[in-house]
């Protein structure tokens, strides 16, 4: 029987280095089952070139945001973020994007879901994903969020106003701990060879790892890592490494299972000291540019182009947690376990991640929030058509 496609509001936005399509949660199906499969359908997944649908084939156009008014004291907005895999029909919910993150404050001010004020109105966030808070300080004029602005990110072109993003106490934001293993370092035995690696888990679980260990150094932008003879079997045993990790969170009960069903945490890092290199932009990048030179991986072992948001404030966290695999690199550069301000090389540039630290009596500290500053922009407002 022939029939139209149903028609669902919704809002195309950028946030950071990331795309994602926006929808009110009251325009959704209310049952789990039946919400995915109109996200699946609108963004045409799963499908390698996303063709019948929104997604940009590849993980970081490939996100879904959905809004409501909060009923929680002191917050505006419920956010809940889904990583919609581009291969298979899975939309991911156990992560938050820290990019996409930096649109949820412009969309429920110009939705009316915020009272707008001048000149900055701060939107108070809650992740339902992490169940953590997050602060957004968005500019304001004239009764909506500024687009325009002369702030400028690696990763996208030209400049735009500055949204600054406060992540409240990030640690354990999947495990309920910091460190999820209880240790700043461990090691795994793979195949004969021992391979070293920092668990760490604020805003989104990341595994740092050394990335001469595979044979590579660690500056690689995407394409040139995608080209390598062994890339294959590097990936292999990121896997191994990020799969065991989602054991322990408990998202796979296997390696097996960890591969098919539990893509989106824990995220692999590559982590290495600051060299000279020259970014995916063409823009020549010096070591004294940078604390460290990091590299993330998102669904079936991609390594992005730039660096996830919630990635940064893992790094900058991990930065501030002496003995791990990222305090030591930093340390290194900065002369201090106390960082209060990193600045991550990445395929596509240099990202600046901020924390707020707490000192305690006994010298020791801790990392009360992460900072960011990114841009966001609504790109198109309107309707998608979902299969029935």
């Amino acid at each position: 029987m022939y029939k139209p496609n149903r028609k669902v509001p919704c809002v195309y936005m950028r946030g950071g280095t990331s795309k994602a399509v926006f929808f009110h949660d009251k325009d959704l199906p209310q049952d789990m089952e039946a919400r995915d499969k109109v996200i699946l359908s609108a963004f045409g997944s799963p499908d390698r070139r996303q063709i019948d649908g929104m997604g940009g084939a590849n993980t970081s156009t490939s996100k879904v945001a959905i809004i409501k008014k909060s009923e929680r004291p002191g917050i505006d907005v419920d956010y809940d973020f889904g990583q919609v895999d581009v291969m298979a029909p899975i939309v991911g919910k156990t992560m938050n994007c820290g990019n996409i993150s930096s649109a949820v404050g412009p969309f429920a001010i110009d939705e009316g879901l915020v009272e707008a004020v001048e000149p900055m109105t701060e939107v108070h966030i809650f992740n339902l994903n992490t169940q953590k808070e997050i602060i957004a300080q968005v500019p304001v004029k004239d009764g909506r969020a500024v687009t325009e602005g002369d702030f400028e990110i690696d990763g996208v072109p030209g400049t735009a106003a500055k949204v600054t993003l406060k992540f409240v106490n990030p640690q354990g934001a999947a495990s309920g701990k910091l460190l999820p293993t209880g240790n700043v370092k461990d090691y795994i035995e793979i195949e004969g060879k021992t391979y070293e690696y920092s668990f760490v888990d604020a805003c989104n679980p990341v595994i740092f790892v050394h990335p001469e260990d595979f044979g590579v150094t660690g500056t690689e932008i995407p394409s040139e890592f995608n080209a390598l003879p062994n890339c294959q079997e590097i990936c292999r045993i990121l896997e191994i490494i990020r799969g065991t990790g989602a054991i322990l969170l408990g998202y796979a009960k296997d390696l097996e299972d960890a591969k098919k069903n539990s893509q989106t945490l824990p995220k692999i890092a590559f982590a290495t000291k600051p060299v000279d290199y020259t970014a995916g932009s063409g823009k020549a990048i010096g070591k004294e540019d940078t604390d460290i030179v990091a590299r993330l991986f998102s669904v079936n072992m991609k390594m992005i182009d730039a660096y996830m948001g919630t990635g940064a404030i893992c790094t900058v966290t991990a930065a501030n947690t002496p003995g791990t695999i990222v305090n030591d690199i930093v340390k290194e550069v900065t002369g201090t376990d106390r960082n209060e301000h990193i600045r991550i090389g990445h395929p596509w540039g240099i990202m600046h991640s901020y924390a707020e630290l707490q000192i305690h009596e006994d010298g020791t500290h801790e990392v009360l929030s992460g900072l960011l500053d990114r841009t966001a922009r609504r790109i198109m407002e309107g309707y998608v058509y979902v299969r029935d």
